[in-house]
């Protein structure tokens, strides 16, 4: 099964392989930036992922080869005065979005401020060779309060740089600090976004959803309490049927046939 939909005019749903979502921010005449219909069409597509049981990754890219999102669109933030951004303003995976599965940026051009943000918020993340990643907010006068997981994800001197100096880093720059996990050229992004969502889709579900958590939860705790915390999430994890069929279908030599239970 293959299908591509309109959620909103401003966000594509496309479904590959049965398994595997692909959500495309398509504005690239305004940079991708975020208007009320693009951040309307993302709530529905997220909520699409999180409750459809046969979707197993998300992937979420922009339209066009200039820009992945370029943040808010400042002409909607200008003609609404906006003031403090309510936290639900735009869909944000963990802070007001629930998503237990695991999810791509594919940054396909430039991502700056709420499509850093973007970037930020997925658990893996690719880019193509020309992308840049910047938080300027302090350009405009604006603020990054979301930037504060950041510092689980690079090193506080770049942190600093990125936020006080508002300049973007090159994605090769990104890649060789740990933010992005593969860099490619851009007729290389979906696919190589595709590979890394199908080698996640193919394993165990449940191993998969419990070692997502792991990482977010061991961002929250000391050691000891990360690894008291990990036992009773793979609790669950080893006593499934998954883990009886995963070793069975080793020693038979076949694919393993995941139920998720």
């Amino acid at each position: 099964m293959h299908s591509i939909e309109h959620l909103t005019d401003e966000v594509t749903f496309e479904v590959v392989d049965g398994s595997i979502a692909v959500i495309t921010m398509d504005r690239p005449a305004q940079r991708n930036a975020i208007n009320s219909g693009l951040a309307q069409g993302l709530r529905a597509a997220w909520t699409r992922l999180e409750e459809d049981s046969s979707l197993r990754v998300g992937i979420l890219t922009g339209a066009g080869d200039k820009a992945f999102c370029a943040g808010m669109d400042l002409k909607e933030a200008a003609a609404k005065a906006l003031k403090v951004p309510p936290r639900d303003l735009i869909p944000v995976l963990g802070d007001g979005v629930p998503m237990s599965k695991p999810t791509i940026a594919a940054v396909n051009g430039v991502a700056l401020a709420g499509g850093w943000l973007f970037a930020q918020m997925c658990d893996l993340c690719v880019a193509a060779d020309h992308a840049t990643f910047g938080i300027t907010e302090a350009k405009v006068g604006r603020g990054m309060p979301w930037a504060a997981p950041l510092i689980h994800m690079l090193p506080q001197r770049i942190v600093m740089e990125v936020l006080l100096t508002g300049k973007p880093l090159t994605a090769e720059r990104a890649m060789a600090l740990g933010y992005v996990n593969q860099v490619v050229p851009l007729s290389g992004l979906r696919d190589c976004a595709l590979e890394l969502a199908r080698s996640i889709a193919a394993n165990a579900p449940l191993t998969v959803k419990a070692a997502r958590e792991l990482v977010y939860l061991s961002t929250e705790m000391g050691r000891s309490a990360a690894l008291r915390s990990a036992q009773h999430l793979f609790e669950p994890v080893y006593l499934s049927e998954d883990a009886q069929e995963g070793p069975r279908s080793f020693a038979e030599k076949r694919a393993p046939r995941w139920q998720g239970r």
